[in-house]
Parts: structure tokens; C-alpha cells; sequence
């Protein structure tokens, strides 16, 4: 990573920081960004060598990959727009939502293979069949979910402390279920995302980028699918539930009314205005996320 840091130093190439967002922001425009690059190759090659090491190439490990990889590339082509450009504006949407929903659909064509039984597990009353609206409903929480983690993405740290949660507790229950090899992988993440942070806590000295959140979201929601807890998301990943969410009121409210329910979206930027410093939103965010993950594991092992 400081050889990374060093090498878009040298060349100048660093993020551009959006003129909407806080002020005080602009003084982060220049720092490298792309590093989702460094700790995307750390898992795939963690969950390669350990995988076949102890026999769990399955294609459920695969296809975990395939979506990490697939949506990281879509980011990686989002960051070297900008960078190219020197501008914060990538990929257009429509671009982007095509190859997440590609993305999507090869994964639930593999997942049909493994799980024929298209069903959601709804919490406390079992699982409800879907048909073929259950590859509907993967291609949402897939799509959906690699946004919100890139909404989340706005702060030094943020990200990689909840998805490092996240992951973990993830880990945890596909233990508990003996699918060590999706718990391999979140492992894998896990270990990446301690290493990533180290250089990644405030003050950053390089972000992830839309490379390594899209990557991140997309498979967190892969996994939610492969241990049969779809909906777990919706705890385990609170925080990026909520930042989502803060964006869509804030759009909602402001083209109904012509007015605006936080100072700023998404909902880190609000705290922000009201004069917390980035490592107090970190904290208080990952509490709650943690407190959100311990609750959804007591409930589901």
C-alpha cells in the first residue's frame, strides 16, 4: 500500500473532491484513491491458497469472487474516469446499474445450481418461496446494497470499520453453519480491511474508491444470500441502510416540498454540519453496527 500511495503521489493522481460535499472536504482533493485495488488481490489471494489448501473451491466460493472482482472492475473503471478526467464524475448510472445487474444474474444462475429451492428466509417464520421472483429479489439486494456501501463511503475510515463488522459477523455465522468456505471468505475480507485501514483512518492517506465499496457491498450481499439470512442484511448492515435511506428522504422531501430533512445527505454529512469530527460519526456509527451485529447473531445461532 505505500508503494501505491507513493506511485499516484508522484504521478499527481488523486481523488477530486465533490463541490456539493462539506468545505472543509476540499482539503482531501489529491489524496490517492483506488486502493479497494490492494485489498480486493489480498482476499483473492487469501481465499485461493487457504481454499484449495483445505478443499473449499467450492462454486459457491467462486461465485463469491466473481462478484468481488466483476463489481470491483466496474469501479475500477468509475475511479480511472475521474482520475483520467480529473473530475468526480465516472461511469454514467445507467452504465453502472448494467453491469451490476449482469453481475447479479450470472450469480444467481450459479446459485440456482447449488439451491434450487428459490426461497426467503423470512426471520422467526421460515422460509417463504418465491419462484423465479427469488432471482429478482438477488438481483435488488445485489444492486442495492453495492450502492449503499458506496453512499457510505464519504469519510476517512468508515467503510472499512463496518464492513469489517459486518464480514465478521458473517464469518461467525456461516461457522456456525459449517460453510467454512464462505466463512473463509469473510475472513479474508476481514484481515484485507484491518490491513486497508491502517492507512485508511483519518487523516486518510488513501481511499478505497468506488473500486473497493461497490466490491465490498456486492459481496456482502452475495454472502447474506449463500448462508440463507437475506434479510440479516437489513441489521447487520444498518448503517448502510440508513445512509441510503437519509438520501432517498432527502430527495423525496425536497422535490415534494421544496425542502430538505438533514443539513446534508448522506446522513454522516448532517453530523457533520452539526460539528462532529469525522472520528466521532466512525465511532458512534460503528457502535451502533456492532450493537445491530451482536443483536442479528444472538437472534439467528
Amino acid at each position: 500500500m505505500p508503494s501505491l500511495i507513493r506511485y499516484f503521489r508522484a504521478r499527481k493522481e488523486g481523488q477530486m473532491i465533490r463541490e456539493v460535499g462539506p468545505k472543509w472536504h476540499e482539503k482531501k482533493s489529491g489524496t490517492p484513491t483506488m486502493g479497494g485495488l490492494l485489498f480486493i488481490i489480498a482476499i483473492l489471494i487469501t481465499t485461493l491458497w487457504v481454499g484449495f489448501w483445505q478443499g473449499l473451491m467450492k462454486p459457491t466460493t467462486w461465485i463469491l469472487m466473481f462478484i468481488l472482482v466483476l463489481y470491483g472492475a466496474l469501479g475500477f473503471w468509475d475511479d480511472s474516469i475521474k482520475l483520467w478526467r480529473k473530475q468526480n464524475e465516472g461511469l454514467k448510472a445507467w452504465q453502472k446499474l448494467l453491469g451490476q445487474i449482469v453481475g447479479a444474474i450470472v450469480f444467481t444462475l450459479v446459485f440456482q445450481q447449488e439451491n434450487p429451492v428459490m426461497a426467503l428466509h423470512i426471520p422467526f417464520a421460515g422460509d417463504w418461496s418465491l419462484g423465479i421472483w427469488y432471482m429478482v429479489f438477488v438481483i435488488i439486494w445485489l444492486v442495492g446494497f453495492s450502492n449503499a456501501v458506496n453512499l457510505t463511503d464519504g469519510l476517512d475510515g468508515l467503510v472499512a470499520g463496518q464492513a469489517t463488522i459486518a464480514f465478521g459477523t458473517y464469518a461467525i455465522i456461516a461457522w456456525a453453519q459449517q460453510q467454512y468456505n464462505v466463512a473463509l471468505f469473510c475472513l479474508a475480507v476481514v484481515g484485507s480491511l484491518l490491513g486497508f485501514f491502517l492507512f485508511n483512518h483519518k487523516p486518510a492517506k488513501i481511499f478505497m474508491g468506488d473500486m473497493g465499496s461497490l466490491a465490498l457491498g456486492g459481496a456482502l450481499a452475495a454472502v447474506s444470500i449463500l448462508v440463507h439470512h437475506e434479510l440479516s442484511l437489513l441489521l447487520i448492515g444498518l448503517i448502510f441502510v440508513i445512509e441510503t435511506a437519509s438520501v432517498m428522504l432527502q430527495v423525496a422531501s425536497f422535490k415534494l416540498t421544496g425542502k430538505r430533512i438533514f443539513l446534508m445527505s448522506p446522513i454522516h454529512h448532517h453530523f457533520e454540519m452539526k460539528g462532529w469530527s469525522e472520528w466521532k460519526i466512525d465511532l458512534v456509527f460503528w457502535s451502533v453496527g456492532l450493537v445491530a451485529a451482536i443483536i442479528s447473531v444472538a437472534t439467528i445461532i
